[in-house]
């Protein structure tokens, strides 16, 4: 471990050189008395305020501090933050840390923070958490074991940035499709890829073109960009394998990993796709239409369907809502291959971990920082920066839980300055946070989202759905949580994991996405040949050796999670 520090922290120098000149220590800058946000400069003032420096990789707005959770924060916890974010394209700004030593209080450095930890920038708060964090035991319950970084070094690092249980109340499924699409087939829900092809055949027939003059399109997808990995890569392992997401692999029972497009299932899906290509079901543009086009086309209503998710495609659903076509946005369905495969969309795959908040060994007060973190982890600590303050943002009904006000929900819904103004879900992440649908004693949920807002919600397409299906949610169709086990590891895509296995899945992305477009642009006939090019060049490039390394990291996580 020390060796692989101190490569961190010289490969950090290299990173940052060119910026260093005429830069101070950590220690040097202290004595200025000033303030920037990226170094310990924690201290108590008159009043008994501590101030904690804070940087956060996320934050792309100025935090002053000053709304009206952020000074019932205060006043609970005797701790001010003050908040540093990356500015621009500010994308060294751990390296230049670690380069000079010169660190904040506490820190959320997203998908850094292992190069903090190589670096020892980080301390392991096992302790103050035991001696301090009574709030932080309870709200991570039987997964607290899994935010220990490893077997061989159980140190916990960081407190997970993303919600801990709960359920979802919303989701756009495994594919989407327009409740025009669904009302014509009286709502009935395709049980394999073969009964939705029939459905799309038979719906593009009855309508080939838009009310307004417009070619309808079967599917689209965005593949020339990033979103490769959600709309083509992703949804061949839900659909195919009824897997859960853990980026671009699969884990089996015996936490064996493998580059998921080796996988047969995944491979006849992709056939599939060819022959929707082929077909012309399949939008010709589908490899080439920028995000932008792709988005454009959905707002237009031509698109029936989609293999997406919500935040992906939703710009393009207002649009539709705001012109009053309803029934051209989407409902998230269960679509899997056969009726042998059981989508997961609803399980709950544990406690991510990887990213989080930590408290660096330049803290002079830890103590201050973990109390501050065990209250945002207590009752009243979540429904302060969730829910705001009693009598303001949120009442108590005669029942005793918590609601809003029909004007405070839509301010929340259609004030951009909101959550800024108010501080309500402003200070919420990247902290720790019980998950949607997780009550406390009164039986309120800690999050403002619950079954009963979602329903309340609902347009008329939507509950016209629920009420063919006998349903209260729309997501009261898929298999449910409780029909799945919580693995033992957390999710892959969430796990830090070491540069040598990056640099071999960056590289095996590079060679699937020109080849998987490759691969569905093909003739019918030259499919097979085109999937064997791709495995062949996915081998020799280190596949194999990525899988073993993963195979080890899943293995690891679940022993020290034991």
């Amino acid at each position: 471990m020390k060796k692989k520090k101190i490569m961190a922290v010289l490969l950090a120098a290299v990173l940052a050189a060119g910026s260093m000149a005429g830069c101070g220590s950590g220690d040097d800058s202290k004595d200025s008395g000033s303030s920037s946000g990226s170094e310990s400069e924690g201290g108590t003032d008159e009043g008994g305020v501590t101030t904690l420096t804070f940087y956060n990789a996320d934050l792309t707005e100025d935090d002053p501090w000053t709304d009206p959770v952020a000074e019932k924060l205060t006043e609970a916890t005797g701790v001010k933050l003050d908040v540093d974010h990356p500015v621009g394209e500010d994308k060294q700004k751990i390296s230049l840390m670690i380069a000079e030593q010169n660190f904040p209080d506490m820190i959320y450095a997203k998908g850094d923070a292992g190069s903090l930890i190589d670096a020892g920038a980080l301390i392991d708060m096992t302790d103050l958490i035991e001696e301090y964090g009574p709030n932080i035991k309870k709200m991570y319950g039987d997964e607290f074991d899994k935010l220990k970084y490893s077997k061989d070094d159980p140190s916990i690092y960081q407190l997970s940035s993303y919600q801990m249980g709960g359920t979802k109340y919303e989701d756009s499924g495994t594919a989407q499709v327009q409740f025009d699409f669904l009302k014509e087939n009286n709502y009935k829900v395709p049980e394999s890829l073969d009964e939705f092809e029939q459905m799309l055949k038979d719906y593009l027939a009855a309508h080939p073109k838009t009310d307004d003059g417009m070619d309808t399109i079967g599917i689209s997808l965005s593949a020339s960009d990033w979103h490769w990995m959600i709309t083509l890569g992703n949804p061949s392992g839900y659909i195919a394998e009824g897997a859960p997401d853990n980026g671009q692999w699969l884990i089996d029972e015996n936490y064996n990993a493998t580059y998921k497009f080796t996988s047969p299932k995944i491979r006849e899906y992709f056939k599939w796709l060819n022959k929707m290509y082929n077909e012309g079901i399949l939008d010709p543009e589908f490899a080439t239409q920028t995000h932008d086009d792709y988005i454009a086309k959905i707002s237009s209503g031509r698109v029936v369907a989609l293999f997406d998710t919500l935040w992906d495609y939703q710009d393009g659903e207002k649009i539709l809502k705001a012109d009053k076509k309803l029934g051209k946005t989407y409902c998230g369905i269960p679509l899997s291959m056969d009726k042998d495969t059981k989508v997961p969309t609803m399980m709950y795959q544990g406690l991510p971990t990887g990213q989080g908040v930590g408290i660096t060994t330049a803290c002079e007060n830890p103590e201050a920082a973990i109390k501050y973190l065990d209250y945002i982890c207590s009752d009243e600590g979540q429904v302060l920066v969730n829910w705001g303050i009693e009598g303001t943002n949120y009442k108590i009904d005669e029942n005793g839980h918590r609601y809003r006000e029909q004007e405070e929900i839509t301010a929340s819904k259609e004030d951009k300055n909101y959550k800024k103004t108010t501080g309500v879900g402003f200070h919420s992440y990247p902290f720790p946070a019980y998950g949607v649908g997780v009550t406390d004693s009164t039986g309120s949920t800690y999050t403002t989202d619950s079954k009963d807002t979602v329903i309340a919600e609902y347009n008329e397409e939507q509950r016209a759905a629920c009420e063919a299906w006998n349903a209260e949610l729309l997501l009261d169709i898929f298999p449910q949580q409780d029909e799945f086990e919580t693995p033992a590891y957390s999710p892959v895509w969430a796990m830090s994991k070491p540069i040598e296995f990056d640099e071999i899945g960056n590289k095996l992305d590079e060679i699937a996405q020109p080849s998987l477009i490759s691969c569905v642009m093909a003739k019918e006939g030259d499919f097979d040949a085109e999937y064997d090019k791709m495995i062949s060049e996915l081998e020799g490039s280190g596949m194999k050796d990525a899988e073993q390394m993963l195979t080890e990291i899943v293995k690891d996580k679940a022993a020290a999670a034991e």
